[in-house]
């Protein structure tokens, strides 16, 4: 690793992530062994397909539903991401359209309601909802932040929801010009999260078959090395794993996003930063970080790195390239100079699903018993939770208001194929990061900034 890095004694890159550091990585356990027959056969056991199962076994607790994944229980994003359980949305409220203020609605009620069964199951995830600070650190940033809060108003979030706020009112970052506040964010551990949630649904009788890959999705199955589901419903929940199956390489592109984590900091550190709670901290950068401060006090603090593999490739035990970690340590002490003191105990790196026009999607075809949940362009941790209430809806047939929502059923077409897709995104990323630099000295947003939205619809 580059010697500008400071790196603990303990240092770890890869290795899933720093979230399993505590319990260990966890040995997968019983794989499929023969055919199988279910009522629902779900796909992907991370939030997606746990969340789907635990509300289906507590809705119908006579249904058969089975979880196959390939490796274990939160291999995915669900055991990597930066543990921001957001209320925000996953795309635009202007492309769900005149749905999108009850989305975003739901989405808020989401945050509460992970909150709930954890408590509800005893999932001691290190939760606690101690709301969200975006900064803006350049003119052109704070004059972006400021339009945000407009186009906020115009879809009904009110002043409650998100406010603007002094900079140091409630994390104190270098050079911050202007800042925003809204309560609706609560911080985790996500592969506690993610463990717990397998508990739970297996206690309710649901088996989670690992080390299972699938190889074949199609109606009433679900094909494996070691036998076939059948079942009435088959749900689709790989999320950035996606592209791995039989005709889905260009459905959803998995983008990569790294973190490091810092050594414990003193309590020092934390007031000097003024960072005394549980708030989670991003930036109005286009080339954007986001961070938490964790339940033992370090600063978990990530970016995209390097955002794609060509042909959608996916390096899966989360290996860090080290430039992607002297980029993110660069930040960080940017952000907070006094860790410079610190060093970076672990690095790592995940995928997440973008569909062509960065918003999620639900859907079950009740014809062919075909369904999935995705694309949740890095807002996964709430996201799956409404999924999965939703698909519990969709597969019981039952017209709620969670299944009017705008993002059920909605059809985006694919992503280009290569070399076009690698281009495209490689491309985006370039130009958000000389758009950031440019905007060092400008006050306001970057044409390249703009130009790189238009390339691939963001």
């Amino acid at each position: 690793m580059n010697a500008r890095v400071p790196l603990s004694s303990g240092f770890v890159n890869g290795d899933v992530s720093f979230w399993y550091r505590s319990s260990g990585v966890p040995e997968p356990g019983p794989r499929l062994d023969g055919d199988l027959q279910a009522d629902v056969a779900i796909v992907g056991a991370g939030y997606t397909g746990l969340w789907t199962a635990y509300y289906l076994k507590k809705a119908r607790p006579s249904l058969r539903v089975v979880l196959l994944e390939q490796e274990f229980a939160g291999f995915g994003a669900s055991g990597r991401n930066g543990g921001w359980l957001t209320g925000d949305l996953a795309g635009s409220h202007e492309r769900y359209g005149a749905g999108a203020r009850r989305l975003q609605r739901e989405m808020y009620a989401s945050i509460d309601e992970v909150i709930a069964v954890c408590e509800t199951e005893s999932i001691h995830c290190d939760v606690v909802k101690g709301g969200v600070v975006n900064v803006a650190r350049t003119p052109a940033q704070a004059n972006r932040l400021r339009a945000s809060m407009a186009a906020a108003r115009a879809w009904g979030i009110e002043e409650a929801d998100l406010r603007l706020a002094d900079p140091a009112e409630h994390v104190r970052v270098a050079g911050a010009l202007a800042a925003s506040w809204s309560p609706h964010c609560a911080r985790i551990q996500p592969a506690k999260l993610a463990q717990g949630l397998a508990r739970a649904v297996r206690d309710l009788g649901v088996p989670v078959y690992e080390r299972t890959p699938v190889t074949e999705i199609a109606p009433g199955r679900a094909v494996t090395p070691y036998g076939t589901v059948t079942a009435a419903y088959v749900i689709r929940a790989t999320e950035g794993f996606t592209a791995r199956l039989h005709g889905l390489r260009r459905q959803w592109l998995p983008m990569n996003s790294s973190m490091i984590v810092t050594e414990p900091l003193p309590a020092s550190f934390w007031d000097e930063v003024g960072w005394r709670g549980a708030e989670l901290l991003g930036d109005m950068a286009h080339y954007y970080m986001y961070a938490q401060r964790t339940a033992d006090d370090r600063i978990a603090f990530g970016g995209r790195g390097r955002p794609y593999l060509y042909g959608s490739r996916i390096d899966a035990r989360g290996r860090t390239h080290e430039w992607t970690v002297e980029a993110l340590w660069r930040l960080l002490v940017d952000f907070f100079p006094a860790a410079r003191s610190s060093s970076v105990a672990h690095a790592w790196s995940g995928v997440l699903g973008v569909p062509r026009d960065w918003c999620s999607t639900v859907h079950v075809d009740r014809a062919t018993g075909l369904g999935w949940a995705g694309g949740y362009t890095g807002h996964g941790v709430t996201t799956t939770n409404l999924a999965g209430r939703t698909l519990r809806d969709l597969i019981l047939g039952e017209e709620t208001e969670l299944t009017s929502l705008p993002w059920v059923g909605r059809r985006v077409r694919s992503w280009e194929p290569e070399p076009l897709r690698w281009m495209g995104v490689h491309a985006m990323y370039r130009l958000y990061r000389v758009a950031d630099h440019r905007e060092r000295s400008m006050p306001r947003t970057s044409a390249l900034a703009r130009f790189a939205d238009l390339i691939t619809g963001h």
